[in-house]
């Protein structure tokens, strides 16, 4: 392997040749070799959006000329375009700061720079104005509401509307409600779905409230919260730039004290993350509960079927996309986890658990933004309700007398359900046996249509 010699303030090191990183991309390399989990792309593109930001900003107090913000600003919309993503090679587990990561950016920035004749320095150029300390907390928070703003909300809200259209497809359909997982009172099939809508919209809400808080960032604090080596208001320039930029609301945090040592908006957003796996898990329960079968369970659903679902047994089908749900919002919470640990370790100035929290969030916003939009396209756009089947079991189920409780009390009714459960008899018949009703009565009281 052909290398070149690079330099740091601790001195030289060989780095690849054919590489755009520097020295201190090239020894955390060689001294964190843990794992294998590289650096989040969400967050490499964040620093690509404020290392612009930063420039543009620099170059108009005049502590970087045009020529040195604009390539700066060329190279960072050619790392968000995916061009060089093999050069930020570095893992998750490193400094708990992040420093590295924001070396790496600088030196690929300055090296890129180079290549078009614009000799620039990694720390004094590409970082002026800076400190990891700030840098990667608010490239954190940058990738953090993209993903939620361009990523998790629209593939929720597709999800939604994919709800939506099962509910206006099937408005008068009733079916037999169940809690506790017993046979309860009727209900609407497009109020049941009209509740998983909903499962899906309340976190949405949560997570826009959330959105608030992460567009605030720590940008100009620098090392300790002091602002040291920071023009006057350069946080304000910055995030005006990362506005034009990224289109989000992006708005100095102005306790800076608070914006380096504190990771309470990425809880708090993770949080809503959470909520949304939750509900998703709720909702992926109830389907494949109700198409389970297709002979010998509840039945009252059809999914699609998507691929053979056994290797020992023919013809059998699994509700594999409901699976996968789960097993997404179980890493998810697991994720949650992680954060919420992380985030309670800021120690004086500096919250040191960084990396594994950006890891942690992106990785959940990637998963939910996935399940949601595999889920949608493979399952609930298919579902159809087996209509037979749940009127089969609503004309059969027992709990319809509860709408006999105004009219016979509710002990005496109490009574019909379970003379009819221990002689196999339907409820009407149990209601006529013991005289409390005619015929008749019966017929124009218990009508599920009128208990919806």
């Amino acid at each position: 392997m052909k290398t070149r010699i690079e330099h740091d303030t601790m001195g030289e090191i060989a780095v690849p040749a054919e590489r755009h990183w520097g020295a201190q991309t090239q020894r955390s390399l060689e001294n964190f070799k843990i794992g294998g989990e590289r650096q989040p792309m969400e967050i490499i593109t964040a620093f690509a959006y404020l290392k612009e930001a930063c420039a543009l900003a620099n170059a108009a107090v005049g502590k970087l000329t045009g020529e040195q913000a604009q390539a700066i600003a060329a190279a960072c919309r050619e790392i968000r375009e995916g061009k060089w993503d093999e050069e930020f090679p570095l893992v998750v587990w490193q400094t708990g700061s992040g420093t590295q990561t924001n070396m790496n950016v600088n030196e690929v920035i300055a090296h890129l720079a180079a290549g078009r004749g614009v000799a620039l320095h990694p720390n004094d150029h590409v970082n002026a104005s800076q400190s990891s300390n700030d840098t990667y907390p608010s490239a954190l928070h940058i990738a953090a509401s993209l993903s939620v703003a361009n990523q998790v909300l629209p593939a929720a809200e597709r999800l939604a509307d994919a709800f939506a259209g099962l509910e206006a497809a099937y408005p008068d359909l009733i079916r037999i409600g169940r809690t506790h997982l017993q046979d309860a009172t009727p209900l609407r099939f497009a109020q049941e779905v009209s509740g998983w809508r909903e499962l899906v919209n309340a976190p949405c809400r949560m997570l826009r409230a959330s959105l608030e808080e992460l567009c605030r960032i720590a940008i100009g604090g620098t090392a300790v919260g002091t602002g040291l080596n920071a023009p006057k208001d350069y946080d304000k320039m910055v995030c005006r730039e990362l506005r034009a930029l990224t289109g989000l609301d992006f708005w100095p945090d102005e306790n800076k004290f608070h914006a380096l040592s504190s990771k309470d908006a990425l809880v708090f957003a993770h949080g809503a993350l959470k909520a949304l796996s939750a509900n998703l898990m709720k909702i992926a329960n109830d389907i494949r509960w109700q198409a389970s079968g297709p002979r010998c369970g509840m039945g009252e659903l059809h999914i699609p079927e998507n691929e053979p679902g056994s290797s020992i047994m023919p013809g059998k089908v699994n509700p594999t996309q409901c699976e996968a749900v789960t097993m997404a919002a179980v890493q998810v919470m697991g994720n949650d986890a992680a954060i919420g640990f992380a985030a309670s370790q800021g120690n004086f100035q500096l919250n040191v658990f960084l990396p594994v929290s950006a890891y942690n969030f992106q990785q959940s916003a990637r998963l939910l933004t996935d399940a949601m939009e595999s889920f949608r396209v493979h399952c609930v756009e298919g579902i159809e309700p087996n209509i037979a089947r749940m009127e089969e079991n609503l004309n059969n189920s027992l709990m319809l007398v509860t709408c006999l409780t105004p009219k016979i009390g509710y002990e005496k009714a109490a009574a019909c359900a379970k003379k009819a459960l221990q002689e196999g008899t339907t409820l009407k018949e149990a209601v006529l046996s013991l005289g409390l009703l005619t015929a008749e009565a019966f017929d124009e009281i218990v009508r599920p249509e009128k208990m919806v």
